[in-house]
C-alpha cells in the first residue's frame, strides 16, 4: 500500500500568536483553529492530561498545510540546542517557493525572522536561503530564476 498524500508538517510552538504572525506573513492562511485533549490524546502522544492548542495554516494554492501547536500541558520540552544549525538531526527545515525572495526576508524580519546565513544564488535556477522563524524552526525559501 502506498500513501494518499503528504497531510501536513506539525510545528511545536511556544508562542502560538507569533508562530501565526510568521506563516501568515509569508503568505499562507489560517484554515482552523483547535483545543484538543482527552484520553486519545494522552494516548496517541504516550503523555498524561496532554492539552494542545493547534492552527491550520494553508498554503495560498491549498495543498500544504503547516499544523502550529501550543502544549499547554504538559510543558515544553526544549531542544538542545535551541538555534541549532541546519546540519542538526532530524525535520530541520520547511521549504517555500516565493516570487521575491528579499521582499519575503524582510517581511518575515518584522516577525521576527531571522537570516541563517545568506541569499544565495544556486547557478541560473534560483535564489536560495535559510531563515530561522518562531521556535528555532528554519524556513528554506527559493525564488526561482527562469
Amino acid at each position: 500500500m502506498t500513501i494518499k498524500r503528504m497531510d501536513h508538517v506539525s510545528i511545536i510552538v511556544d508562542d502560538l500568536d507569533a508562530a501565526v504572525g510568521f506563516f501568515r506573513e509569508l503568505g499562507m492562511t489560517r484554515e482552523g483553529d483547535a483545543s484538543v485533549e482527552g484520553e486519545w490524546v494522552d494516548r496517541v502522544n504516550a503523555m498524561d492530561d496532554v492539552r494542545v492548542d493547534i492552527v491550520m495554516m494553508q498554503t495560498p494554492d491549498g495543498h500544504g498545510r503547516v499544523e502550529l501547536t501550543r502544549f499547554r500541558n504538559p510543558r515544553l520540552s526544549k531542544a538542545e540546542p535551541a538555534d541549532a544549525p541546519p546540519n542538526t538531526l532530524g525535520l530541520r527545515a520547511i521549504m517555500f517557493e516565493v516570487d521575491d525572495i528579499e521582499d519575503t526576508v524582510a517581511r518575515l524580519g518584522t516577525q521576527g525572522g531571522e537570516l541563517v546565513g545568506e541569499i544565495a544564488r544556486y547557478e541560473d535556477y534560483y535564489l536560495l536561503c535559510y531563515l530561522r522563524g518562531p521556535a528555532g524552526i528554519i524556513v528554506s525559501l527559493a525564488q526561482s530564476l527562469s
